[in-house]
């Protein structure tokens, strides 16, 4: 991020994609596995919001010392929270906060892209009514795509371009934080339309996004990118299009990365590719280190609290699931 900037704090979230090949076996198979990533996904909202966090600085320009300093200890504060619910009920305060800081500055990309983040974080991990956490969605969407087309050379239409186009300009791209951020609220948005195959079709560009930040900075939010990477390999088995083994390995380098401090990755990494493959033995493996495992850690404490929380809901379906 650049300066003039906010304080953001830690929530949820990503995408939902299920392809659509065939669309009895694609019902059959979302049932199957539609609950559990949609949970998966909200988390993946939480790494983008925390990276979002650790790049507050310099915000001189729109707050005093006194406040920034204010900012860096909440920031810190959410991020060793082991309390959800507390740092859930905080947000309503942040997102009119920056509602009215852009009341008067409707053209600052930085605010734009925090407002953004926050939109697209509250609304995939704690907004349950689907029209609701749709409105929120869209207008990140569109907040984050007004603030890339001002921050970032040719960066405007970016949905309208065609693909080619679109991954040529992708690959010019070299600012790593903005395009985080640019793929994890685009991806939001995606979960959030989800039963509009338009939206889903994006997911594509979305990637491209991804796989760029992966090829500039793989280590950018705790390998953050790898959880994306992770995720889109393991959606659907072989024979749908997925690549599972492939999905491995993102999760095996997210794990690397964090030095298996983040305990979210091994609950990932159970849930979307031991279920995928259908491997107990390994599903159980890693959710047991979850569960034996400290959840302190800096900078991860309140991500490896949510991350035990899933870990359990995980092993008390797994008869069902096997």
């Amino acid at each position: 991020m650049e300066h003039n900037c906010l304080c953001i704090w830690a929530l949820f979230c990503v995408s939902s994609y299920l392809k659509k090949v065939g669309r009895a076996i694609t019902t059959t198979y979302t049932k199957m596995r539609e609950g559990g990533l949609i949970i998966f996904i909200k988390t993946l909202r939480l790494l983008a919001a925390i990276a979002t966090l650790q790049l507050l600085s310099g915000c001189s320009a729109i707050i005093g010392s006194a406040t920034q300093r204010l900012a860096d200890d909440l920031g810190s504060a959410i991020l060793n929270s082991n309390d959800p619910a507390m740092v859930r009920d905080g947000a309503p305060a942040f997102l009119i906060l920056i509602d009215s800081m852009l009341n008067s500055n409707p053209n600052n990309p930085a605010l734009l892209a925090q407002s953004a983040e926050l939109l697209s974080s509250y609304a995939g991990a704690f907004v349950t009514e689907p029209e609701r956490a749709k409105k929120m969605h869209n207008r990140a969407k569109r907040q984050i795509l007004d603030s890339v087309c001002m921050t970032l050379d040719n960066g405007c239409n970016l949905t309208t371009v065609p693909y080619k186009e679109f991954e040529l300009w992708v690959e010019s791209q070299s600012n790593v934080p903005v395009l985080y951020n640019l793929g994890s609220v685009w991806a939001g948005w995606i979960q959030a339309s989800s039963d509009d195959f338009g939206a889903v079709a994006e997911l594509a560009r979305v990637k491209s996004i991804m796989e760029r930040v992966r090829d500039l900075d793989d280590s950018h939010a705790n390998g953050g990118v790898y959880l994306y990477l992770g995720v889109f390999d393991t959606l659907v088995p072989p024979g749908l299009g997925g690549k599972p083994e492939q999905g491995k390995a993102h999760f095996e380098r997210a794990l690397e990365i964090s030095d298996g401090r983040n305990l979210m990755v091994k609950v990932m990494y159970a849930e979307q590719y031991a279920r995928l493959i259908f491997d107990r033995d390994l599903h159980d493996s890693l959710l047991k280190e979850v569960l034996s495992s400290p959840a302190d850690s800096v900078g991860l404490t309140l991500m490896n609290t949510v991350a035990q929380e899933r870990a359990r809901g995980l092993m008390d379906t797994a008869d069902e699931y096997f």
